[in-house]
């Protein structure tokens, strides 16, 4: 019999792709160390990126958060460095922990800003029950609409759902024509799927209950390895690889390493999860006091999409780079393409 601790031994070690998810559950991730990119921001300035009038040296000053997590450190990096290149002094808080820490942080007033997800709110809310969570433009307005409340404001968000996904081995998603969580329920009815998922997934109602529900498939607990953390680095390496059995696993909708290693994630029509899709989150009263940030940062949010910011995350984790390097080499990129 393979047990979770077997498959948790035999998958976790040093690999191109060796990390804890991309930050949009509620639960810490592993910390991360950054480096300064205040260089870039003139660089930034002098490609035309920044909106027309953008200064140089100024004392105004602002402090940039994020979680604890790959994407967390990757967009607050992305913000932090349009930001200087507006011609505010930036101070970077980023990998400054789980969410309800950058959260209270932020509305404490230590933070300025940071990148969130629209679907956490439903848990600030405790609204989780709500259908409108699960479509990404109702999703955000509800996010603008109970944060106004606590004295923040929402900007452009990502097309990007970083929501539970459950993602397939490329070699059998082709074979058997398997694309969309319909097909997975096929599969599954079909005794050809095993899984590897963290507890949590298994068992919360909003994880895979939820896909059984909305999509009529009963997978068996003998045919998933249950894992008690949330590192999807050790359950889509055991999907792409086929350890002990396994083809399929738990992932995050941006995952780094789904495209290198060659997973197919199942798109969810029914639309079972939360959205979870994401925006910088900012102190209304900043906003208030710079509305060029809106200007600034909206376009770059809205050019994100789940592809790029896999291919961004993947940068990172698969290719180890820093997520500063990432980030600044993204803008650059971006801005060439203008």
């Amino acid at each position: 019999m393979v047990t979770a601790a077997m498959l948790f031994r035999d998958t976790f070690r040093p690999t191109c792709c060796s990390r804890v998810g991309t930050g949009a559950r509620i639960p810490s991730r592993p910390g991360f160390t950054r480096r300064g990119l205040a260089r870039l921001a003139g660089s930034a300035a002098a490609a035309g990126f920044l909106p027309r009038g953008a200064s140089g040296a100024t004392s105004k000053s602002l402090v940039v958060g994020s979680k604890s997590d790959t994407e967390g450190t990757l967009l607050g990096n992305v913000i932090a460095t349009i930001l200087e290149g507006l011609g505010f002094r930036v101070e970077r808080r980023l990998g400054l922990g789980p969410t309800l820490i950058v959260r209270s942080a932020l509305i404490g007033g230590e933070l300025d800003l940071y990148p969130e997800y629209t679907g956490n709110v439903a848990f600030f809310a405790g609204t989780e029950t709500d259908p409108g969570w699960k479509d990404g433009e109702s999703a955000f307005e509800m996010a603008r609409r109970l944060d106004a409340a606590e004295g923040l404001s929402w900007l452009a968000r990502a097309r990007a759902d970083n929501t539970w996904c459950i993602a397939v081995n490329g070699a059998l998603a082709r074979s058997e024509g398997l694309a969309a969580m319909t097909d997975f329920a096929r599969a599954v009815r079909a005794d050809r799927i095993r899984l590897a998922a963290s507890t949590e997934f298994v068992e919360s109602p909003a994880a895979l209950p939820a896909f059984e529900a909305a999509y009529d498939f009963h997978l068996p607990i003998t045919r998933i390895v249950s894992l008690p953390g949330g590192d999807t680095a050790v359950t889509a390496r055991a999907a792409a690889e086929g350890i002990s059995g396994i083809n399929a696993g738990m992932v995050y909708g941006t995952d780094g390493a789904i495209s290198a290693l060659d997973l197919t994630v199942m798109s969810d029509p029914q639309r079972a999860q939360i959205v979870y899709e994401p925006a910088p989150v900012i102190r209304a009263r900043v906003l208030d006091a710079y509305p060029e940030i809106r200007a600034a940062l909206d376009p770059v949010f809205e050019a994100l999409d789940a592809a790029t910011l896999r291919r961004l995350n993947g940068a990172i984790t698969v290719e180890g780079r820093q997520a500063e390097e990432v980030a600044a080499s993204w803008l650059a990129e971006r801005m060439g393409a203008r």
